[in-house]
């Protein structure tokens, strides 16, 4: 056991004089021995590192790629409706054309109110609705239903749910009548009067009376008429497609536009009786009502200076009685000319002196 000792620390004493002496050839040989083993033991350890890390740190890698997988498919979900979305609104939107676009809005279906029911829905809200309006749905350029702001939340109530009523006619004579809803594609008309003639096959218009519709919209079609006691029943086959709820036009205000606003004592400068300006130009002794008149400097033509408040349409145009074409001078502006004619000869007969 004391010579190994011994034996080893002879060889260590050798090999530092060895190193000491600062021989190249022994020390690229001890290199060239020592260097492919630090370069095993460097790649065992990584190894062994490796795997390690692999199995300790699995869970967190799994866990990692599992979040950002689910990410995908959500933003993969939502581009994918939102296709849709824009599929469904390209095809409506040609037919815009045909709509007051300044008191329509869209709005898409968004879920049904239950599982269990096909008639209610619930849309997308546009902005500036109240609650207690009632708003008509159009789906193409026919009824679909009606809707209501409740509790910040807009839903829809499809022809075919019992809550969709609104006012219409139906048949040539426009028979007056309320629109229910029932079920599937089908409609029941109320209170139609009895002297009303109305038949099988009969179209159903909406009347736009309730501010819910546009007048004249197509409801559907009679397909039956009964006579209760003190009106007539009206079922209608509906014209909307109330199983594929996509994308709706939503009357904001379906009031008429053309006589809103209007006033008939209120009469306009820029068109006051164009007929009777002209012919009061044309003819000079003809007169307008108008108590001032002035001249414009920019105009031949006078500037009315004061116009009365109101203008009643049975109001005729005053006519004074015509001026003969010779005027008798008084006999002061006669005497007045003389005198101007007498200082006129005077100033000249100083001048030739």
């Amino acid at each position: 056991m004391k010579t190994r000792i011994i034996f080893i620390i002879l060889l260590l004493l050798i090999l530092g004089v060895l190193l000491t002496r600062n021989d190249e050839r022994i020390t690229n040989t001890l290199l060239n021995i020592i260097n492919p083993i630090k370069q095993n033991y460097k790649a065992f350890t990584q190894e062994i590192e490796d795997k390690g890390q692999s199995y300790l740190f699995q869970k967190e890698a799994i866990e990692k790629l599992s979040k950002e997988n689910r990410i995908l498919r959500k933003r993969l979900l939502e581009q994918t409706h939102y296709i849709k979305q824009v599929k469904d609104i390209y095809e409506v939107l040609p037919r815009l054309s045909k709509l007051p676009v300044h008191n329509i809005a869209l709005t898409s279906t968004i879920s049904y109110v239950k599982l269990n029911s096909f008639s209610q829905i619930i849309l997308t809200k546009p902005k500036n609705l109240t609650e207690k309006k009632i708003y008509g749905l159009m789906q193409d350029s026919v009824v679909a239903g009606i809707a209501r702001l409740k509790n910040n939340q807009l839903y829809g109530y499809l022809t075919s749910d019992p809550k969709c009523r609104f006012s219409v006619f139906v048949g040539q004579e426009q028979a007056p009548g309320i629109a229910i809803g029932m079920e599937k594609n089908n409609m029941i008309v109320k209170f139609i009067p009895k002297w009303h003639k109305i038949k099988k096959g009969d179209k159903v218009l909406t009347s736009g009376l309730d501010n819910i519709f546009f007048a004249g919209l197509p409801v559907g079609i009679v397909t039956k008429v009964d006579v209760h006691s003190a009106y007539k029943v009206a079922y209608i086959k509906t014209y909307a497609d109330v199983f594929h709820p996509k994308v709706f036009f939503l009357i904001e205000d379906a009031k008429a536009t053309l006589t809103s606003g209007f006033d008939s004592k209120v009469t306009s400068l820029s068109d006051p009786c164009p007929e009777q300006n002209i012919s009061a130009h044309k003819d000079e002794n003809v007169t307008l009502p108008v108590t001032d008149v002035d001249m414009d400097e920019n105009s031949s033509l006078p500037a009315i200076s004061s116009i009365p408040s109101r203008i009643d349409q049975t109001q005729e145009v005053t006519i004074e009685p015509e001026v003969p074409a010779e005027h008798p001078e008084p006999p002061k502006h006669k005497e007045a000319k003389k005198k101007q004619k007498r200082k006129k000869a005077v100033s000249q007969s100083l001048d030739l002196f």
